[in-house]
């Protein structure tokens, strides 16, 4: 049970992270995923759609639904007290739809969300064959996702694909236009060299993030680099879940040709580990209190 005593808002807090420093934002597939990068130190962490998607065997190109996406949300905030900052894809639909979208985020605990000007159906940020949607459509989105939170702080970032799509150019005018409509922070996907990470820090002046996804159109830059180019917030949305697909396949590859999972025990986190991390001795002292043997 994840005991929390906390005094602001989980938007408090994600923006006060990024307002002391340029903080990093793991991408965490599940709870248990969650807890450890909790364990780990960092400040705060994402809810990817893409490793949403394909967690459930498909790809992020706008299959999973609002609910989907909100249940898995709420195990994450359940299980941790970092802030959780969303993937909430195009926002499931048009204006009336973001305020609903905002609405089951905000009540499943989470920090905030993230909106694309993508044409539903989305695409991969870093994936040929995307389609933008009239930046006017957008701005009424972020009006409609700003007006319908309910707690002042919880934050909506305005993720503009232009530079994929359009050019770089446009995706400057667009963030711009959404920060006007009220967005409280900028996503600009896919941005192609360190001088475009630069420049666009230099051209829109809000807290920014820069997406670190890999083998996609952007250098891998650390977060120290991002931090001297002005960025606030460092995107690895599947960065884990990569890892721990790939240790898997090879795992279930030594299973099927071996017989035996030995080799593979150095590799494993151990049992006194796994409880260690699910807080197990927490649950059978209350047990034990329970039932009058504390």
């Amino acid at each position: 049970m994840n005991q929390k005593n906390l005094s602001s808002s989980a938007g408090t807090r994600l923006r006060e992270a990024w307002k002391t420093d340029t903080i990093a934002l793991p991408g965490v597939f599940n709870a248990l995923a969650a807890k450890l990068v909790e364990q780990t130190g960092f400040r705060a962490c994402y809810l990817s759609g893409g490793a949403l998607s394909a967690g459930c065997g498909v790809p992020d190109v706008g299959l999973l639904t609002l609910q989907e996406f909100v249940e898995e949300a709420r195990r994450i905030t359940q299980a941790t007290s970092l802030p959780l900052l969303c993937d909430a894809d195009t926002g499931f639909g048009e204006a009336l739809n973001v305020e609903r979208t905002v609405s089951l985020f905000e009540q499943a605990g989470a920090a905030g969300i993230h909106l694309e000007d993508q044409l539903f159906p989305k695409r991969c940020g870093h994936l040929s064959g995307k389609s933008l949607i009239e930046p006017e459509q957008m701005v009424a989105k972020i009006r409609a996702a700003v007006a319908a939170k309910r707690h002042s702080d919880f934050v909506i970032m305005a993720r503009t694909d232009a530079r994929g799509v359009t050019d770089f150019h446009d995706a400057v005018t667009r963030a711009k236009m959404y920060l006007d409509a009220g967005a409280d922070a900028i996503f600009p996907e896919a941005l192609q060299s360190v001088e475009e990470f630069a420049e666009f820090a230099r051209q829109v002046p809000a807290p920014l993030l820069a997406n670190m996804t890999e083998f996609g159109k952007s250098p891998l830059l650390s977060v120290e680099e991002l931090r001297q180019l002005g960025y606030k917030m460092v995107l690895f949305p599947l960065t884990a879940f990569r890892v721990a697909m790939q240790a898997a396949a090879r795992t279930y590859q030594q299973l099927f040709e071996k017989g035996t999972q030995k080799d593979s025990l150095p590799l494993m986190m151990t049992r006194a580990e796994l409880y260690d991390l699910l807080g197990y001795s927490s649950y059978e002292q209350r047990d034990r209190v329970y039932f009058g043997n504390g």
